[in-house]
Order: structure tokens, then sequence, then C-alpha cells
């Protein structure tokens, strides 16, 4: 090894020229003028806004009156006549064997049965269970002999 072949184990660090050329001069990476060229500067976060809205946002608005529970499915005594047979069961399960009604979201939907009206005739004997029934519906039902349990 000569003296004139020896290396620098670490290179001179370039000088950075400051200037219309160099990388960190004028507007120092900062853009032109404005809030972002300022010392201290602070972007207010466009999060905040949203936070903000949110207090006018809150509640359920035009539909507050609407209930939470999931209504019903409605089906008419007329209907259940045809599809069942004297001394049968009629339940929300046995009403979708019978494709009266369809499962709602993978689930066995709440039945509630109705008369067309009080000149309505029902005339079979069958056993209701888990279904719900309006005043006319479930007078119709006890007059043909029917049994209702919840």
């Amino acid at each position: 090894m000569q003296f004139h072949t020896i290396k620098r184990k670490t290179k001179n660090k370039k000088k950075v020229s400051v200037g219309r050329g160099g990388k960190r001069g004028k507007t120092s990476g900062r853009g032109t003028k404005g809030q972002g060229a300022r010392a201290g500067r602070k972007i207010r976060p466009e999060l905040r806004d949203t936070i903000k809205r949110i207090p006018k946002l809150r509640g359920r608005g035009k539909n507050s009156n609407l209930s939470f529970g999931v209504k019903p499915v409605t089906v008419s005594l007329s209907v259940i006549e045809k599809a069942y047979n004297a001394n049968e069961t009629v339940s929300p399960a046995s009403l979708i064997e019978k494709k009266v009604i369809s499962s709602y979201k993978g689930r066995v939907p709440k039945v509630k049965i109705l008369a067309n009206g009080k000149d309505e005739v029902f005339s079979k004997k069958l056993s209701f269970s888990k279904v719900s029934f309006s005043e006319t519906a479930k007078a119709l039902v006890e007059k043909a002999g029917g049994s209702i349990s919840l």
C-alpha cells in the first residue's frame, strides 16, 4: 500500500448550493406564497369539518317516526284456506314450506294473518302457532273451530 493509493472511508459531503440553481434555495421546497409557505403553518384537518357537522346529522331525520321493529308479513285467510288441509298446523315455518311466504334475509319472518273483510268465510279447522291475528281473522278462526297458540 502506498500513500497515494489510499481511499477515504467516507466520501466528503457535497455542499448544497443555495440560490436559483440549488435544491433548497429561494422557497426551500415550500412552493410559492400562501399559508403553506409561512412559518408555523397549520392546515386545518379535512376530517374536522366532517366531525363538526355530525351534531346536525345526528338522529333519524325525516324518518324519525318510523318504528324500529321489522314489520310482519301479512297473509290472507283465503290464501291459508287454499294452501292447507283440515287439522294441519299453520306456523311461519310451515308457510315457508308451502311457499305462501318467503324467508326474509335467511330468517323466518313474523307473520300476521288478516281477513279480507267481515263477509269472508273461513271453514277449515286449523291450529295456528307463532302468528299474530287481526281481530276479524281471529274471530273467523275461532268460529270455524280452530285453535290459536302463541
